[in-house]
């Protein structure tokens, strides 16, 4: 039997332990007006539904830590008859005092992307990182002390309730890198959102890495009702049953530039347009491609293609400071499979212009072209030895890195002709290689030398390009 005595100074302890958990100071974030259960956003591309985005925010009954879980859910045709049904969530844990520190996260991937597990530990030397794939061995990585807080696992409403700029970091999912994250409040607007006005605040985020705006607008009970990707890609506050539901729609005819007319046989070799709707921080003049402003708007840009001149044995150094020869969770340079299939494909092959050639032949006769199947890494491209573009890229990319080839992906547009047999630029990725200069390949087309057909505007799958789909249009080609 427990004495009253003890039972007594038990449940003062008790007082005591709850009375210290009362008074822990609390960050912003946990303070702020929100919908207790998480908000379901459905995902618009140019007014066509493709997915939707699920996130909430948590503070532990112990009211110690904080969770923050985000869900992406896209799914759309590729092409005429394949889907793409792709999930990323991130659970993300931290201390609930004020700059509280990030503790751990879980980042789960599943659908066509492939199946992956990222789970993170904050430890004193840095966060310790076990990547998770079905069928190979665990694979650890220790990354650089997280600079990430609290306040960024919801920005937008600490930086409303604080009527200020809020500067933080985030780890991004895809390359398990730390990148600067700002948003900055605007005023109060007045929005039509789901056939209601309402007066709105404004506010905007900005990542170092993805460089394009997302603009959001919250009411008063801290509901973000409206979301700007860009000026495509929108998002809006929906129940859960609605949220979930897509159009299925086709994403390659829906995101296309169409041409005027069927480009020169000359385009090949020099490809001349004339474009509207491309700022100027896309008009990056290099040995392939030429800007030139001819006003009211446009632009003209000359794309040539030729091979490359300068040649050196391999391994090389990057002339980018080695960023371009690194090994990432997505570009696996250091992967002893990798490795050991580049070695294969090249032999004794010393020079990395025929190298490179040895491996874009390889990788453009071995890969199936499939746009249903995705991977997010190059081990994951060789398990299902089949994928579109972005799989044929980054497993070229991971290859030549793996033998010292500086290498990187391009993002941009390429010149097609589908089975409406209208011409239009299609979204497309392919391959740049330093040879002793930099070159350009494509590895999906077997294009040792990636005609002129092609207008790069971006690397490495960045976010930034996607103001222009939707607002570029090609006045003239010759």
């Amino acid at each position: 039997m427990i004495s009253p005595r003890f039972r007594s100074s038990a449940l003062w302890l008790a007082l005591l332990a709850f009375a210290a958990h009362a008074e822990l100071p609390l960050s912003d974030v946990v303070k702020v007006p929100r919908p207790e259960k998480g908000e379901f956003m459905g995902l618009y591309l140019k007014g066509q539904k493709i997915g939707f985005m699920y996130s909430q925010v948590t503070l532990s009954p112990a009211r110690d830590t904080v969770t923050a879980v985000t869900e992406l859910h896209f799914k759309a045709k590729v092409g005429p008859d394949a889907i793409s049904d792709r999930m990323m969530k991130e659970t993300r844990v931290y201390e609930s005092k004020p700059n509280g520190r990030l503790l751990s996260f879980v980042m789960e991937q599943s659908g066509d992307g492939g199946e992956q597990l990222l789970e993170g530990t904050a430890l004193p030397t840095g966060v310790r990182v076990v990547r998770k794939k079905p069928g190979v061995p665990n694979d650890v990585k220790l990354l650089p002390p997280s600079k990430e807080v609290v306040e960024d696992a919801d920005q937008a409403r600490v930086a409303l309730k604080r009527n200020a700029k809020v500067v933080g970091t985030i780890t991004d999912s895809t390359d398990l890198q730390q990148y600067s994250i700002t948003t900055t409040v605007g005023g109060t607007e007045t929005r039509t959102v789901a056939g209601v006005k309402a007066k709105l605040r404004k506010v905007t985020t900005l990542s170092e890495k993805e460089k394009v705006p997302t603009e959001a607008w919250v009411d008063e009970k801290g509901r973000m009702l409206e979301v700007q990707y860009g000026p495509m890609m929108s998002g809006f506050l929906e129940s859960e049953e609605v949220a979930r539901r897509v159009d299925l729609v086709e994403v390659f005819g829906l995101t296309r530039v169409v041409l005027p007319r069927d480009p020169p046989a000359s385009a090949s070799v020099a490809f001349v347009m004339v474009l509207k709707g491309v700022s100027e921080k896309f008009w990056n003049t290099t040995y392939r491609q030429k800007w030139k402003s001819l006003g009211d708007g446009r632009v003209e840009v000359t794309v040539l293609s030729a091979p490359p001149k300068i040649l050196k044995p391999r391994p090389l150094i990057d002339p980018n400071g080695g960023a371009n020869l690194k090994s990432t969770i997505a570009v696996e340079a250091d992967s002893p499979e990798i490795i050991a299939l580049a070695k294969k494909i090249v032999g004794d092959e010393k020079d990395a212009w025929a190298s490179a050639k040895k491996i874009n032949e390889w990788v453009n006769k071995n890969l199936a072209k499939d746009y249903g199947a995705s991977s997010d890494s190059a081990t994951g491209v060789l398990a299902l030895m089949k994928g579109d573009c972005t799989e044929h890229s980054l497993l070229m990319v991971s290859l030549l890195r793996a033998i010292g080839i500086p290498a990187k992906r391009v993002d941009g547009l390429v010149y097609l002709k589908n089975d409406d047999r209208v011409p239009a630029l299609y979204w497309h990725e392919w391959v740049e290689a330093f040879v002793g200069e930099w070159t350009q390949m494509d590895p999906t087309f077997g294009q040792a030398v990636a005609n002129a057909t092609r207008l790069g505007v971006g690397e490495e799958s960045s976010a930034e390009i996607t103001p222009l789909i939707g607002s570029m249009t090609v006045v003239e080609v010759r």
